[in-house]
């Protein structure tokens, strides 16, 4: 059965900080519903109404146009172990690049990978819960190194270059670019 809160709880937090996997879930009036997974180690809790993921550059920018057109944006985590659980964070969220203001205030809470494309700053409406009893047990294996690897193999002015037309969504929406490269940090 469901439970909404109004705020995520500490039992939350500890659940969110186990996973290894995530799934972003944006629409606008016309065009596709965008759902992404999402991994590498990007998802932050702030506090307990606002979150923030790192999102590197991969096949399109669905959610950026789609947070810019409308907002609404839906996290949602499966506990893959025991206890079974799905927690979803239902929120508006807002686009900040590497050149926008709020970047410096949001920056220190990751690692930047190579590949890295903005940050994503949402604030939570309301977290639901529900059982997750459908839900495979499984264990992680690895990393995927793939996405990282691709972009560690560009320069940064190059990949700017390459990305600098494009300009829209998939659904031909609009998409603010990057306007220069944060450099890697070397993971620990």
């Amino acid at each position: 059965m469901a439970e909404f809160f109004d705020a995520l709880t500490d039992k939350h937090i500890a659940m969110i900080g186990k996973q290894r996997l995530f799934f972003v879930a944006t629409a606008c009036a016309e065009g596709r519903i965008n759902l992404s997974p999402k991994g590498l180690d990007t998802f932050r809790v702030l506090d307990k109404t606002r979150v923030a993921y790192l999102d590197l550059g991969g096949s399109g920018n669905e959610t950026q146009a789609h947070i810019t057109a409308d907002g609404r944006i839906t996290i949602m985590f499966c506990n893959f172990e025991n206890p079974a659980l799905i927690l979803r964070l239902y929120g508006h969220g807002k686009v900040i690049l590497p050149q926008d203001n709020a970047w410096d205030s949001l920056v220190g809470n990751f690692m930047l990978l190579p590949g890295t494309r903005q940050i994503f700053d949402i604030t939570i409406d309301s977290v639901q819960t529900s059982c997750g009893w459908g839900v495979p047990h499984m264990e992680m294996a690895s990393e995927r190194e793939t996405l990282t690897k691709y972009h560690a193999g560009f320069d940064p002015e190059e990949r700017l270059a390459k990305i600098s037309s494009r300009t829209k969504s998939i659904d031909g929406l609009p998409v603010r670019l990057q306007t220069y490269m944060p450099h890697a940090q070397k993971r620990p």
